[in-house]
């Protein structure tokens, strides 16, 4: 391929994403995409105010300069590149926002926050305009991510979605400021370059929950510059040399065509899963096969002489390692172990199973000490919707062994969670944490977004402080 060729993938993305109209969206997207942005914003305010998220904004807001971009739950306001990465941060700050199974990637974190900013920075957007650049941005990230061949990024080590994410929030931005397609390439290619972020940032780091931030303020960078007539690199997914497929996937056969595959038929919007739990999506299976051995058999887990989980590649390099005492939060929520753990004792795997007692207790490491993973080839090379599953098998004292095998937890394609489910979280979470006015007004912003005359509205409401998610739950073991 010539480096003067047209031909290619990158050039239809970004004429699509210009010419992506509201018509064109079939109502069922539009209203998973509001519910979806419903997640979003109840990951984000419960994100907001955790301790890790306190020395983020702390630490951002000490280093950038003033402005007037909303960082939402705070009560602060900042320029709009540093709002963009702390509201991405609170949106990942507890693992309980949505992921696409086969292009990992964590959408709204990278696109609810480039929203709000480009609405603020332009001085004001429609609901619907925002929308519409909401669903291309669910749409271009998985694209992005398959034609890398998707989750083999993060067995490969690659946080998979600060790598696809970048282009996302391009689209989004540029969307919203109607750029045109030759300025959407420009937003591609800068995009493209700054895409990064490494796995091993799952073990302990704070960072893990702010890559898919850098990801988010670094697409918002893009469109930015590639409005004001600043070029990027051109065919950036066909470059044969130092283009992105051709390094990300060096070795690795990627499939450009994957970019713009299905592109106004099918809809990845419809794909993204939503978490029930409070752990990294890879994790599930093992929680809900857990939970339901729990319900059936009544188990007590002191009775549990040994506990195996077996899974394929992708979860087991992402979600194994022999765990050492006390875990921080970040792994404990990436841990298979752990997760499996608290599930069986506790019931539940959410806010409570992560405060600094739980993760240190004796109970949970006591069983946590009986766990043992293993990568399943058989798992790996099954069909494409079965790669993702987990068989959990416990092993009592007297010998009685009790199996289930998870294919698709709750939340994924097969039986995702239901708009009516997604309110209900929405409200769970977020309902402790503000007054109920403001509980309502929000839903009815988001869930009405395409009605809003100026996206700042929402914006507006989400400002204001929220109380903190895990002060409560810290403060009662204190008593």
């Amino acid at each position: 391929m010539s480096e003067s060729t047209t031909t290619g993938v990158t050039a239809p993305l970004a004429r699509w994403v210009e010419r992506l109209t509201p018509e064109q969206i079939p109502e069922r997207v539009r209203t998973r995409a509001k519910h979806l942005l419903l997640d979003g914003v109840a990951c984000g305010l419960v994100g907001a105010q955790l301790p890790w998220s306190r020395i983020a904004t702390s630490a951002v807001l000490d280093l950038e300069g003033a402005g007037a971009a909303t960082v939402i739950g705070t009560g602060a306001t900042t320029g709009g590149p540093a709002a963009v990465l702390l509201n991405s941060t609170f949106i990942q700050g507890f693992e309980l926002d949505d992921f696409h199974p086969l292009a990992p990637l964590h959408s709204t974190s990278l696109i609810l926050p480039v929203l709000l900013a480009t609405a603020q920075q332009l001085g004001g957007v429609s609901g619907a305009a925002a929308l519409t650049a909401a669903i291309a941005g669910f749409e271009v990230g998985p694209r992005v991510g398959l034609a890398l061949h998707g989750s083999e990024m993060l067995s490969r080590g690659w946080h998979s979605g600060p790598v696809f994410g970048t282009h996302t929030a391009a689209m989004v931005a540029g969307k919203l400021r109607a750029l045109d397609a030759a300025r959407l390439e420009d937003a591609l290619g800068m995009a493209g370059t700054q895409s990064a972020g490494l796995m091993a940032a799952q073990y302990e780091a704070m960072s893990k929950r702010m890559q898919h931030g850098f990801a988010a303020r670094n697409g918002y960078y893009a469109a930015g510059l590639a409005a004001a007539g600043y070029t990027g690199i051109k065919q950036v997914f066909d470059r044969p040399y130092g283009g992105y497929l051709s390094v990300f996937g060096e070795g690795h056969d990627p499939d450009p065509t994957r970019v713009i595959a299905g592109l106004g038929e099918g809809w990845h919007t419809e794909l993204i899963m939503v978490k029930s739990y409070a752990a990294q999506g890879g994790l599930h299976g093992a929680v809900q096969a857990a939970l339901e051995l729990r319900a059936r058999h009544h188990i007590d887990p002191k009775s549990a002489a040994h506990i195996e989980i077996r899974v394929g590649h992708t979860v087991y390099h992402h979600g194994w390692w022999e765990p050492e005492r006390p875990l921080t939060a970040i792994g404990a929520q990436m841990n298979l172990g752990y997760a499996a753990a608290v599930a069986l004792l506790d019931g539940q795997v959410l806010p409570p199973q992560f405060t600094p007692a739980r993760l240190d207790a004796d109970d949970v490491w006591e069983l946590l000490g009986k766990v043992e993973v293993k990568l399943d080839e058989n798992i790996q090379n099954g069909p494409v919707h079965e790669r993702f599953a987990t068989e959990l098998a416990i092993t009592l004292t007297d010998g009685t062994v009790l199996a289930q095998r998870i294919v698709q937890p709750h939340g994924g394609p097969a039986d995702p969670v239901t708009d009516d489910e997604l309110v209900a979280k929405y409200r769970s979470l977020v309902g402790p944490l503000v007054s109920p006015d403001r509980l309502d007004a929000i839903q009815r912003a988001v869930l009405g977004i395409d009605e809003l005359a100026d996206l700042r509205e929402l914006a507006d409401l989400l400002a204001a402080p929220v109380a903190g998610a895990l002060d409560n739950l810290e403060q009662d073991h204190l008593r």
